[in-house]
This record gives structure tokens, C-alpha cells and sequence, in this order.
């Protein structure tokens, strides 16, 4: 026989035998056992339910009730009679009820529909045999091509972001053979860089080139994450990385714009897990390109009215820096390897005050802005050189060198754009000598910083060129010293190196 204690509590009140007063004590019932192997000899409290049931569905936000335990938060949850409705825990609104937002669309979910708890958050595979492959949110390959081996590990899709001593603070260039963005907006390697610009300026164009050129500079993995891409523009992408050859070391995933806001809230967060693996596991840069940091937001944006928050500025939800700095905190360089994030950013009506831009803007440090007009001029890559920027363009970090040329460039380009109204008005008679030999300076640098891409070679039947540092330096250097008066504009316009309009003289 076996004895054991139950601490159940009786409260029961006695007299006490020197004052009178009653003084409530606890007393221990003790209950007969049979003997139990092992030195642990309490009974095991049984298991709470993981089972509950549907109270409320609206849009892409489910209601659930548990007589048990909650799930907690970012818990997985499936819903209906063969759990065909996936959503994740995002609140408890009391003792009982969990709100959650869907996954996957809810038609045919109704009131009363069981919910199970999977056992933990949203996982994905991870590992080498993902590259060459397109998935969806759950890591499910839409490629047409054979399964995911199920020995594949998977890692949930919420890691928190590396401390601060994990972190390396080492600046160093990350080359991309595109002339202007190295020269006056030099991309940090294991940084944000943040493409802005509005519908059909570019952005995507320039991120396919960059996954072109990258993967032949650098012994890498690029990771290509699409929210909110559409359908057409998927497929397109998939193929035109296969035909450049690049395919097989990207890995795309997408969240498509059809899916539920749900999906395209946590596809980027997918995203990171799956490079975070290469840079901590597999020691090797990571170079991850997502499109569009735009839709992320407004996904929020849908995911937050329908929780039944209250909007903030411009309807946007109140939790906007939050959201995006989720996502950004986790991109950084280790020890072991270093993550370079290449953001397309959708600016609404070409409003850079939106709050969509600004709290993306703290996160990086590089802006590239994209220009309508300089796209209009036939200008590509239509990149604005007065209002992108790079916190890399210092004399310390790329060079005393680098550094004068950029911002002779830049102090040139910039007095010809004060000059453009004048000219409009006046004509070029009205300038000075000097005025006149910067606008001739500043014509044929606008042209020379235009570069033929690899990825549009269908489109304008020229050869992309990817260009190195040195010889853009020295192509701007011998332009600003007046070493192409002789040759035509036109002569600069969509070339590589220099070298190729000392051929046409």
C-alpha cells in the first residue's frame, strides 16, 4: 500500500483554545494508492482537450471556442470535417475563445465546424533540395515537379530576429554590375535596400537583372519571396530565371494576390526562415528579393480590420511599425554568413510621405527610387540619381576615389536639373560657357549610367552587360574631364564599359 497526498483545500473554521476567534486552517485528505513503479509516484493529471468548435467567420477571421486549454498564440489550427480550413492563432478574447486569421479560404466553413490544434506554428522545409523550386506559404512545391522528400527538416515560420552579439557591423559593398546603383547607391552587403517607385516604372525588371548578376558574381543562394505577386507574373518570373540559367540556385515562394490576406501576411516571414538556413546552417550570403514590401502592408491592413482594430493614419493599421520591423530585424550579417534584402516598395501615387514609405525607409540603407519621368525619356534602368542614397557612400567605407566621382556626378546632374526650366524657356544661348559644358557633361553621364539588362535581351534584342566598378569610375572620370565632346550623345547610351564608345569615335 501506497500513500499519497492530494492537496485538495477544505477551508474549515475551529476555535482557537486561547482567544475564542475562529481561525480557518487547511486540512490534507489522504487517499489509499496502489503501488506505482518509479520515483515519481503522482498520478498524472489527464490531458486537456485540443478540440473546440467554430463560433464566428468573417472573411478570412475565425472565431473558436475550447472547453480545454487555448491554443496559444501562432498556433496552427484546422477547421471543418476533413480540416480543410487552415488559420493561425492571433488572439484570445476570453477564457474560452480564440481568434485567428485564415490561411486558406474559408468557403463551406460554418458555425459548429470542429477545430483542432496542430501542436504548434506554421512550419516549412528548410534545407539544399529546395533551390530550383517554387512553393506556396505551407512550403507545398506548385512547380509541377515531383515532392519534397519527407526527411526534409522543417522550421517554424516565427524565429525571433539574432541578438545584438550575434551581429556583425563589418560594412562591405555588395557589387552588382549595375553602373549606377554602384556608383552613387552602393548596396551594403547583409543590409535593407529599399526599390521605390510607382506601377510600371521598373522595379520588378531590376530585380530579376540583380538575381541574374549576382549569382554568377557571388557563390550564393538567392531567395526570390512574391507578395502579392499576380499569377501571370509568377510564371513569367519562373521562366525567364530558368532561361537565364539562375534557377537552380533561387528559390521562390509566393503568396499570390488571390489567396487570402492571411497568406500574404506571412509569406515573408516563410521567406526568412528559409534563408535564414543558408546564412546560419549552410554558412553561405544569402541574396533575398522580395516584391512587394507594399502588399505586405496592405495585407496588415485587410488582416487588421477584420480582427476589429481601429485604423490609424491613412487606414492604415496601428500596428504598421511593428509589422514591418517583424520582418526587417530578422535580416542581418552573422558570423557565419551574411543576408542581403533587395525590397521592391510600391509608393501609392508617388507620395513619399505615405506612412507605407516612411516606416520602411528607417529600416534600410539604401533607397533606390525609380523615376517616371526618366523612365518616360527612355532612361533605364530608370533610376534617380538625386533622390536615391546610400549610407555606404562615404570615403571610408568605398574609397577616396569612388567617393569624388560620385559626388562630382551627382553635383553635376544636379545643376543641369536646375538648368532644364531655363533651357525649356530660353535655349541653351541664354547659359554661360561654363553653364553650356555641364549640360554637355551631364547629358552624356545620364546616358553612359544607362546599361542594356540581361533579363529584357527578348524585349530590346541588345546583350545585357553587367559592368565592374573600375570601369564605371573611369568611364564618369574621362566624361567629366570633357574626353567625349567629340562623339554623340548617343554614342553612350545603353553601353557597358567605355570602351565600347571609344570604338565608335
Amino acid at each position: 500500500m501506497d500513500i499519497q497526498s492530494s492537496p485538495i483545500p477544505e477551508k474549515r473554521f475551529d476555535a482557537d483554545q486561547h482567544n475564542g476567534k475562529k481561525t480557518p486552517y487547511y486540512l490534507t485528505r489522504w487517499r489509499i494508492s496502489q503501488p506505482t513503479k518509479g520515483r515519481n509516484n503522482m498520478v498524472p493529471k489527464e490531458p486537456q482537450s485540443s478540440c473546440g468548435k467554430v463560433v464566428g467567420v468573417q472573411g478570412g477571421v475565425v472565431d473558436a471556442t475550447f472547453s480545454g486549454s487555448l491554443p496559444p498564440l501562432q498556433h496552427l489550427l484546422k477547421a471543418g470535417e476533413q480540416g480543410e480550413v487552415t488559420f493561425e492563432v492571433t488572439a484570445h478574447l476570453d477564457d474560452h475563445t480564440v481568434r485567428g486569421i485564415a490561411l486558406t479560404p474559408t468557403w463551406g466553413l460554418a458555425r459548429g465546424d470542429k477545430v483542432e490544434d496542430t501542436g504548434g506554428p506554421l512550419r516549412v522545409p528548410v534545407g539544399p533540395q529546395l533551390l530550383g523550386r517554387a512553393f506556396d506559404l505551407f512550403g507545398e512545391p506548385i512547380d509541377n515537379k515531383s515532392p519534397i522528400p519527407a526527411e526534409v527538416p522543417k522550421r517554424s515560420i516565427h524565429q525571433p530576429p539574432k541578438p545584438l552579439h550575434q551581429r556583425m557591423t563589418q560594412t562591405e559593398i555588395f557589387r552588382t554590375g549595375i553602373k549606377i546603383i554602384d556608383l552613387l547607391s552602393p548596396l551594403e552587403k547583409g543590409g535593407n535596400t529599399g526599390l521605390f517607385g510607382g506601377a510600371g516604372v521598373g522595379k520588378t525588371v531590376l530585380i530579376t537583372e540583380l538575381i541574374h548578376n549576382v549569382v554568377g558574381r557571388y557563390q550564393g543562394v538567392s531567395l526570390f519571396c512574391g507578395v502579392g505577386e499576380r499569377c501571370r507574373e509568377a510564371e513569367e518570373l519562373y521562366r525567364e530565371l530558368d532561361e537565364a540559367d539562375v534557377l537552380k540556385d533561387t528559390i521562390m515562394i509566393f503568396g499570390q494576390m488571390h489567396e487570402p490576406p492571411g497568406v500574404r501576411f506571412r509569406v515573408g516571414h516563410a521567406a526568412l526562415t528559409m534563408a535564414e538556413y543558408f546564412r546560419d546552417d549552410a554558412h553561405q550570403d544569402v541574396l533575398l528579393l522580395i516584391d512587394n514590401i507594399f502588399r505586405f502592408v496592405q495585407s496588415g491592413a485587410e488582416v487588421s480590420g477584420l480582427m476589429g482594430e481601429l485604423p490609424s493614419r491613412v487606414g492604415y493599421q496601428p500596428s504598421l511599425a511593428t509589422d514591418i520591423a517583424q520582418l526587417e530585424e530578422r535580416i542581418c550579417n552573422t558570423a557565419s554568413g551574411s543576408m542581403t534584402s533587395v525590397q521592391a516598395v510600391y509608393v501609392p501615387a508617388d507620395d513619399f510621405t505615405d506612412p507605407s514609405a516612411v516606416h520602411t525607409f528607417s529600416h534600410l540603407s539604401t533607397s533606390i527610387v525609380l523615376s517616371r519621368k526618366r523612365s518616360s525619356e527612355g532612361l533605364y534602368p530608370a533610376v534617380d540619381p538625386l533622390q536615391s542614397g546610400s549610407k555606404m557612400l562615404t570615403a571610408t567605407v568605398v574609397g577616396e576615389r569612388h567617393y569624388r566621382v560620385a559626388q562630382e556626378v551627382r553635383r553635376t546632374l544636379a545643376i543641369y536639373e536646375e538648368l532644364k526650366d531655363i533651357i525649356a524657356m530660353l535655349g541653351m544661348v541664354e547659359l554661360s560657357r561654363e553653364e553650356r559644358q555641364t549640360v554637355y557633361r551631364a547629358r552624356r553621364l545620364e546616358r553612359f549610367l544607362t546599361q542594356p539588362f540581361a533579363t529584357t535581351e527578348a524585349f530590346t534584342g541588345q546583350q545585357g552587360r553587367a559592368v565592374e566598378l573600375e570601369d564605371t569610375l573611369e568611364g564618369c572620370e574621362r566624361i567629366l574631364a570633357d574626353a567625349f565632346n567629340d562623339i554623340p550623345e548617343q554614342a553612350l547610351y545603353m553601353i557597358g564599359s567605355i570602351a565600347e564608345a571609344q570604338q565608335k569615335r
